[in-house]
């Protein structure tokens, strides 16, 4: 078969992602801080956009009815200024700055001859801030009221260096030889150094080890707390403690007051310099119930309010701009502007759509709350509201709404169903129908896995002792065996 060059027309329909598109689906998957560094981020190199500060009401620009210009630009129109409106720039109302210092005010309400007394007095804003200390600073600030030789400083500064957040070594002494240049006896001696340091278990390689340092600085060395710990800490771990008992011939109650002492003990000792902030939650949509009906209010608090520079669209269409090469990056820049503010809105209307829909399908759970949330995915609402799932998945990722019942995310009200005697049961209902059971369980006495599934089978819902497992560990429920409390 011969090979031959041929020149063929074809009609074809194909999604082409441009630009403008990607920057919109980025938009719309962002969560609130995200999304407002982002659009920080866009007024920073964008000099068409500017914000829009509340305050006194300023001039808006809004688009004509003509539709654009010829050069591709939207007619904007914006208020003529007032031209006895006085103006710093133009040096119509001179600033009398020598009048102004000698009244200027200092902080401490008492007027100076300049103003400035007593200021190079007052701490700096940086002195006034306050950090948390790290388990880092803990122990640099410990070494430096030690006396440690000068060669072995480095090698002490390599292990608190390679310190996790939990306190633990996370490297050998062979690495830390090789990576510092020394010798091992070396690193031992480092070794002990920080050993010494508080918190008390620091540098400890596993948690045997953490909680055999804590009890030798206890002075426990040898009592049945430090063989628990070093024998049966696999037994410890899970409860038996006649086991232990049997094992060291000592009496139940002996190993009782042995664990509780272990208890106290501290198994993460970097924990209390652990510089976790904590999260707090922003809902980006309100939904109240306002007469027996339900109302979607977007929150618009924080967010930035965008619009396009009425200085830069006179630069623009004004004639001293023909034949100027920044003309052309100018109009960019504006098409970039209004397609960002596009975005934007497309934005607050898809999150809106797709919140409505939900409601709509979650009626009862606004009503009732968790127990009565119907099983939910991602298509019923993309149908509902013309939209492919994935737009409905960006929408619902680190959005979250403030309801009757409490602050969810979006994604919370999808989820899958069981089928039982009275119909669909969403798994976040069978979720919260165990985490009751456990809650409502004596400690000495905890319900297992199998008595869940029969309290669950007389409320007519139906499930395998392995699908109670996984929910349970899902929720961060330990098993029965490890609830039980003996003291």
């Amino acid at each position: 078969m011969a090979l031959e060059t041929k020149l063929v027309q074809k009609l074809s329909q194909s999604l082409l992602m441009t630009p403008q598109l990607q920057q919109a689906i980025k938009l719309l998957q962002l969560g609130r801080l995200e999304y407002i560094e982002a659009i920080q981020k866009e007024l920073l190199e964008n000099p068409i956009l500017e914000e829009i500060k509340e305050g006194p009401e300023e001039p808006t620009f809004t688009a004509s009815p003509n539709g654009t210009s010829p050069d591709g630009i939207e007619e904007l129109r914006a208020p003529a200024e007032s031209e006895s409106e006085p103006s710093l720039m133009t040096g119509k109302t001179p600033v009398d700055w020598e009048n102004y210092l000698e009244n200027l005010t200092d902080a401490r309400g008492s007027s100076t001859p300049r103003g400035f007394a007593d200021l190079d007095d007052k701490p700096s804003l940086e002195a006034t801030l306050t950090k948390s200390e790290s388990l880092y600073d803990h122990l640099v600030s410990q070494l430096r009221m030690a006396d440690i030789d000068r060669e072995q400083l480095p090698v002490v500064m390599h292990i608190v260096c390679n310190l996790n957040r939990d306190g633990y070594l996370c490297c050998s002494h062979e690495e830390i030889a090789e990576a510092v240049g020394c010798s091992l006896e070396q690193v031992e001696k480092a070794m002990e150094i920080v050993k010494t340091l508080e918190p008390a278990g620091i540098a400890a390689r596993d948690l045997r080890e953490c909680l055999l340092m804590q009890l030798h600085l206890h002075g426990l060395g040898d009592s049945l707390e430090w063989r628990i710990v070093s024998e049966h800490l696999d037994k410890l771990e899970r409860k038996k403690y006649d086991q232990i008992a049997k094992s060291e011939k000592v009496s139940l109650d002996e190993v009782y007051k042995a664990v509780q002492a272990i208890q106290h003990l501290e198994p993460r000792p970097g924990r209390i310099f652990s510089d976790e902030t904590v999260r707090y939650i922003i809902p980006d949509i309100y939904v109240y119930k306002v007469d027996g009906e339900y109302v979607i209010s977007l929150n618009e608090d924080g967010m930035p309010k965008l619009r396009v520079s009425s200085y830069y669209l006179k630069l623009l269409k004004g004639s001293e701009t023909n034949g100027n090469p920044h003309k052309e990056y100018l109009n960019e820049r504006l098409k970039a502007a209004s397609w960002l503010i596009k975005s934007i809105h497309q934005r607050q209307q898809t999150i809106f759509r797709v919140t409505e829909s939900i409601v709509k399908f979650q009626k009862n759970f606004f009503d009732y709350g968790i127990e009565k949330l119907k099983p939910l995915v991602l298509k019923d609402v993309a149908d509902d509201i013309g939209m492919h799932e994935s737009t409905v998945s960006r929408v619902t990722t680190n959005k979250y709404v403030h309801t009757p019942q409490g602050v969810f995310e979006l994604k919370f009200f999808f989820s899958t169903g069981i089928k039982t005697g009275d119909g669909d049961v969403s798994s976040s209902t069978i979720k919260e129908k165990i985490k009751q059971i456990i809650a409502s369980e004596t400690p000495d006495k905890p319900i297992s896995d199998q008595q869940i599934v029969d309290m669950l089978k007389s409320a007519n819902i139906e499930i395998a002792r392995r699908t109670v497992a996984k929910y349970r560990e899902s929720l961060g429920i330990l098993s029965s065996s490890k609830r039980k409390k003996v003291f």
